[in-house]
């Protein structure tokens, strides 16, 4: 699919001076992560178009967001939680009085988007599609697979420098933030790791193990616990290939065109295992 467009509208701001607010609305999509593959809904493509309205008489701006996903029924929890993520961090940015949220192209984007918008609960609105659905323990499980993503990438870039499993095992943080890298997934997942271990409390010190369980233990066995991670990442791996795929070939016309996206009907194949 062609690269969304950075687009904006304004009516106090020279067309110089949009640019600085766009960038930074951009800077805050590049934190959304898609829940399940740890990538950035950026990088996905999922994010169609962004503007920027500003009222004469207020010093505050409105942001829309509008956003795709690979299929029609990509999960409704999933799809809450990328689209909540956009509106708080977005909102974040001070001269933005509130955030818009529209996702496209869904079987239920029209209570998804009134839900966002309103600030209400995933659970007022799909309590009875979901009536067990806790997103905190969603965000959860996510969050435990998103740390040993990322911790894998990091640990093979030190065993690559020569350090031993037996080293990687009681290893201090501080010689991972010293660390010198030059492949950039790798110096991009190391960034990303030191932020989780932060997030999470687990290594809040330079002296704290590098490489702790998400429980905050130490690992006990090397080799099993790198089966583990490596199960997780081809895990991750396959669903975001399969999920990139059928968002290419979904909005495929758009992708020859570089019109607006015309969707493919998927009618006639198996939805069962597409996308999540």
């Amino acid at each position: 699919m062609t690269a969304p467009m950075h687009i904006a509208t304004a009516t106090l701001v020279s067309a110089l001076d949009e640019q600085a607010p766009l960038e930074q609305v951009w800077a805050r999509l590049d934190l959304v992560m898609d829940p399940e593959l740890d990538e950035p809904v950026t990088d996905m493509g999922f994010i169609e178009a962004v503007s920027i309205t500003s009222p004469p008489d207020q010093n505050t701006s409105t942001v829309h967001v509008s956003f795709r996903l690979p299929t029609y029924w990509c999960s409704p929890n999933f799809a809450f939680l990328m689209a909540e993520g956009i509106k708080r961090q977005i909102e974040v940015l001070p001269w933005v009085a509130q955030a818009v949220v529209t996702l496209q192209d869904h079987m239920a984007a029209e209570e998804m988007n009134a839900a966002v918008n309103a600030g209400a609960s995933f659970g007022s609105v799909f309590a009875e599609l979901h009536p067990d659905e806790d997103l905190a323990a969603l965000r959860e499980k996510f969050d435990i697979k998103a740390f040993q993503r990322r911790q894998e990438v990091v640990i093979k870039a030190m065993i690559t420098m020569g350090f031993l499993p037996a080293e990687i095992l009681t290893m201090p943080r501080a010689l991972v933030e010293i660390a010198e890298f030059t492949d950039p997934d790798t110096i991009r997942q190391k960034a990303r790791y030191l932020a989780i271990l932060d997030e999470k409390h687990l290594a809040p010190s330079p002296r704290d193990l590098a490489f702790p369980t998400y429980q905050g233990t130490q690992i006990d066995d090397y080799a099993a616990y790198m089966g583990l991670l490596r199960s997780v990442r081809i895990n991750m791996e396959f669903s975001g290939s399969l999920c990139r795929g059928l968002k290419r070939s979904r909005y495929q016309e758009a992708d020859l065109s570089g019109d607006v996206p015309v969707l493919v009907d998927f009618t006639t194949h198996n939805p069962t295992h597409a996308c999540r």
